[in-house]
């Protein structure tokens, strides 16, 4: 690992693993609620985000560059000052030519810190709202409410005999075998957010050893099947990063979804298992496990009025 110097304000640079530290120390002075605030996915997804970061005053600022729309700032990782550093960074990109927004604001930072105020507005992203559960129910299935998920992890168990395994550094290659084969069935070249998901699935095995993520994987017939990971986002909740299972096997995924909170996160209240992104499949597959809340994000800009 490299010894790169701390980026300030007006300067940024890229997110490297050797900012580890320097990320978990802000973290864990200020818990996140957003599932975006790991440093294990902020540094997963720099190639597919291109984020920049830098240190302004008792801020991290990170600036995210998509490969699909226009940046914008996430929202500062501030000690003191979230207000008056979200205006300073609207005033950047407006002064860059860039439609001056930052995203993924959770609502708590919005209630406290926008809502009435006269220079800024915020709108509800519906698209990037976290679903959160209750570990309870996604390791118990209880009630009829979980019927259906029952029936498919049943008919799974009856057709195949497996083995639940957590995650080493000796499973990541099959790991990466089983994405290949996923990406050659759903055509992922044809698909920026699923080549993005494929690079971070690659630097996260790559650098497993230096990120806090925990996973892990099913085997049939002695090959990895199905692998997920995920790691702790606060004081009770857990947030499950990625999910993988041969599509070819009904009921996998219903299975590696509960083996894995099972075996890693049965002594947390809560798992957040990201957003939708607006995809409408995926929006019914998150909602059919019945979320105890959402963690509602916003996008804040100037006001216009």
């Amino acid at each position: 690992m490299g010894n790169m110097e701390i980026p300030h304000y007006p300067h940024f640079r890229e997110i490297g693993i050797e900012d580890k530290p320097i990320f978990d120390e802000f973290l864990s002075s200020s818990p996140p609620s957003i599932s975006e605030y790991t440093f294990t996915n902020l540094f997963i997804w720099h190639y597919y985000y291109h984020f920049l970061w830098c240190l302004w005053e008792e801020c991290i600022c990170i600036l995210a560059q998509p490969e699909e729309g226009e940046p914008y700032f996430m929202p500062p990782l501030c000690k003191t000052g979230f207000r008056e550093r979200t205006l300073a960074l609207l005033d950047h990109l407006s002064n860059n030519g860039i439609t001056p927004t930052v995203r993924r604001v959770p609502e708590q930072m919005v209630n406290q810190y926008i809502t009435g105020d006269t220079h800024l507005e915020s709108r509800l992203d519906r698209d990037n709202c976290d679903y959160v559960y209750l570990t309870e129910d996604l390791i118990t299935l209880q009630g009829n409410r979980f019927h259906g998920k029952r029936n498919h992890i049943n008919h799974f168990k009856k057709n195949h005999s497996y083995h639940y395994l957590p995650l080493t550094p000796d499973l990541a290659q099959s790991c990466l075998e089983l994405e290949n084969g996923w990406c050659n069935i759903k055509h992922c070249e044809l698909f920026a957010s699923l080549l993005g998901e494929e690079r971070a699935l690659y630097e996260a095995f790559q650098n497993m050893q230096h990120l806090s993520f925990k996973g892990g994987v099913i085997q049939v017939n002695r090959k990895v099947e199905a692998f997920a990971l995920g790691e702790k986002l606060n004081s009770d909740t857990a947030v499950i990063h990625i999910e993988k299972a041969n599509p070819a096997f009904d009921g996998l995924y219903q299975l590696i979804n509960q083996e894995f909170c099972a075996n890693q996160w049965a002594d947390t209240l809560y798992i957040n298992r990201e957003q939708d992104l607006g995809e409408e499949g995926l929006r019914k597959a998150k909602l059919s496990y019945h979320p105890h809340h959402l963690i509602n994000k916003y996008t804040v800009s100037l006001r216009t009025t």
